[in-house]
């Protein structure tokens, strides 16, 4: 496949997995007797990575809340598709939207490797096994990691999943049998470790980091590896109406010794290093601009202007006046769905270079014209629209901005974090994998002490896992990220239960007293009044031109918000034309408690009420007092669609509290 948009000073994305309709013309003995019509029904498998219900749908509607990413709800009532706040029913349209699609994609790369692994070209090339003719392996390669994502990504949300590596046409059964995620997992890896010593590094491709390459096959071993040794919640088969306990398998260390392997492998090939800024990486990915060794080991390449919501999704909101925006605003609406805990900025340090560039606190008019966004959540501006150099103002959803599902930081703090785990504590290399991160996002001038002294003062495995693990926090944001590594670690219950106490008590503060503030700001490390004297709950703020020399802000074109006072309290108002903003005011004086919006958006584990009471829902369905030292597990796992359970005639059966 060639794609000119891969070479160096690039301006569009690659489009060729646009290309498959021809193969299907013809016999699969046709197909794959030739290396150009197999490279062509490869794009065929690429484009189910692309469809929004596949890898779209879980960066977006079942990237769930926490204090990383977070969606606010107002209802205090359940609804079938409250994914992020952890309610729903197996009757929730996009499950069985998602579900399809994922099936879809794993039967065409079943599809793909069985006719594949059949084709004398294939076997040809096995046999010969030749180190400098492996087009075909490299094929293979391609096809099996794509499958281990799909699978992958169904797993993090169902648990156990049906599964197989056989082609519908040639299965004996018409009901996939469900299988253990260790099981899967395991199956997936040894497959994966069998075909990577065949595959390419990104260098040597000339697709780059848009086709799968062998550091992405060892990314993924270790990503895979990393989730299967961590906890996950694991179903009570003798009783469906039990939520579920969190367990980890008892070779768990196996696992975790296979993703510290894999990371090595990565990390000492030297094919990928974190040489541009952090902010350069999402901005260039605005751009359709790859990279082949640096951050991005494996982007999903969208293709512009006709798939893909990266961007759209993300960055601050833009609506449209009469189909069109306006003036200066030429980049058309943006959702700006996708947003981040309004309390996630304060766990930054005040030199950390990547908080202004992800927390935004303004929107646009359809004209250009900024406005403070005073809310419960703030704007993930990792990207945008508005950070490419062109623009349409008539466009909407699809804008082909490229997506890094695997990055060189993840590997270097999995590596980090397996490391720990293996050896009980930090080791020297471990430590330098998280220096190597962390050392993007500070200046030199404040290295030494922010950088080599923050990691070195992590001595032990506890205090270093919480190292790794707040990198991670800061480095991750609206990559689906967060929530999976409180999983993984079996520490999502405890932080979900801080994230609900911070809107919660910051509300009762508005109102005039917050019992648990103090202990809030202890969890988050906050010096003592910050939560409850020092946030800022009126801001003072002026629109100015962009020169980038306030605000780390891509667009120069459009105005910007420069604001005195985005993270400590002022006393009083500064000198000089201010526009004030209130926020924070998160109390209800009608029903004197937090807003709704502070109440139910943790609604399926945590929630509060109109009397005052906080309440959760335990293990068993029930709702019952707060018990901050027994908290229940989270029912993260999503229901089989009802959809699903119907076509298997009842082989399938719904746990964790869900009816069938």
């Amino acid at each position: 496949m060639a794609c000119t948009a891969l070479l160096a000073g690039c301006l569009t994305a690659c489009s060729d997995y646009l290309d498959v309709d021809a193969p299907s013309q013809y016999t699969d003995e046709y197909i794959f007797s030739s290396e150009t019509e197999i490279d062509r029904a490869l794009n065929g498998v690429y484009t189910k990575l692309l469809d929004g219900n596949t890898i779209g749908a879980y960066i977006t509607d079942f990237c769930f809340n926490s204090d990383v990413d977070f969606a606010t709800n107002s209802s205090e009532a359940a609804t079938n598709n409250g994914f992020k706040r952890f309610e729903c029913t197996s009757d929730a349209s996009k499950l069985s939207s998602v579900w399809t699609a994922s099936y879809a994609g794993l039967e065409a790369c079943n599809q793909f490797i069985y006719n594949l692994e059949n084709s004398d070209l294939y076997k040809a090339e096995v046999e010969a096994d030749d180190d400098e003719e492996n087009t075909l392996r490299q094929m293979m390669g391609e096809a099996k990691v794509i499958r281990a994502i799909f699978c992958h990504e169904m797993m993090d949300v169902w648990g156990d999943i049906p599964f197989t590596f056989t082609p519908t046409y040639y299965k004996d059964d018409f009901v996939t049998p469900v299988v253990s995620r260790d099981e899967v997992r395991q199956t997936l890896i040894d497959d994966l470790k069998g075909i990577a010593p065949y595959m390419s590094f990104a260098a040597d491709m000339g697709d780059g980091v848009e086709r799968v390459s062998k550091e992405a096959c060892w990314a993924m071993i270790a990503r895979m590896a990393l989730t299967a040794g961590g906890y996950s919640l694991r179903p009570d088969t003798s009783n469906p109406s039990f939520r579920g306990t969190m367990e980890r398998p008892s070779n768990y260390k196996e696992f975790y010794q296979t993703a510290l392997d894999y990371c090595d492998s990565v990390i000492t090939s030297g094919t990928h290093a974190l040489t541009k800024d952090f902010q350069s990486v999402f901005v260039d990915e605005c751009n359709y601009l790859v990279a082949n060794s640096d951050d991005p080991i494996f982007e999903l390449p969208y293709a512009k202007d006709a798939s893909g919501n990266i961007g759209y999704a993300q960055g601050p909101k833009i609506d449209l006046y009469e189909g069109s925006t306006t003036g200066k605003n030429i980049w058309g609406r943006i959702y700006g769905s996708q947003q981040l805990n309004a309390f996630y900025r304060y766990a930054f340090d005040d030199a950390d270079l990547r908080r202004d560039y992800l927390n935004g606190l303004w929107y646009y008019e359809y004209d250009g014209t900024p406005d403070i966004y005073s809310s419960y959540t703030v704007y993930n501006n990792k990207w945008a629209k508005l950070w490419c150099t062109t623009g349409d103002p008539t466009s909407e959803g699809n804008t082909g901005i490229i997506y890094p599902y695997l990055r060189y930081a993840d590997v270097l703090l999995m590596y980090a974090e397996a490391s720990n785990e293996i050896n009980d504590g930090p080791t020297e290399e471990a430590k330098a994998a998280v220096k190597e991160v962390r050392g993007r996002a500070f200046s030199s001038d404040n290295y030494a002490e922010k950088v080599e002294a923050y990691v070195d003062a992590a001595t032990d495995k506890e205090s270093f896992l919480k190292v790794v693990l707040d990198e991670r926090k800061l480095e991750f944001a609206g990559e689906n990220m967060r929530w999976k590594d409180l999983v993984r670690n079996n520490m999502y219950a405890q932080e979900l239960y801080w994230t609900f106490q911070n809107y919660f008590q910051v509300g009762l503060n508005a109102g005039g007293t917050a019992p648990l503030i103090d202990a809030v700001e202890e969890h988050y490390g906050m010096s003592e009044g910050r939560l409850s004297l020092d946030l800022p709950f009126t801001m003072y703020y002026k629109v100015i031109a962009n020169d980038q020399t306030t605000v780390p802000y891509p667009n120069t074109v459009l105005d910007v918000i420069q604001i005195a006072n985005p993270y400590h309290n002022l006393q009083r108002k500064p000198s000089g034309t201010w526009e004030t903003s209130d926020c924070y005011q998160w109390f209800s004086e009608s029903t004197s408690t937090p807003t709704a919006q502070c109440l139910y958006s943790l609604y399926g584990f945590i929630r509060g009420d109109e009397l005052g009471r906080e309440l959760m829902v335990n293990n068993n369905g029930q709702l019952v007092n707060l018990d901050a030292n027994n908290l229940p597990v989270v029912r993260y796992i999503l229901p089989y669609p009802q959809s699903a359970i119907q076509r298997a005639g009842g082989a399938y059966t719904n746990y964790y509290g869900y009816s069938n």
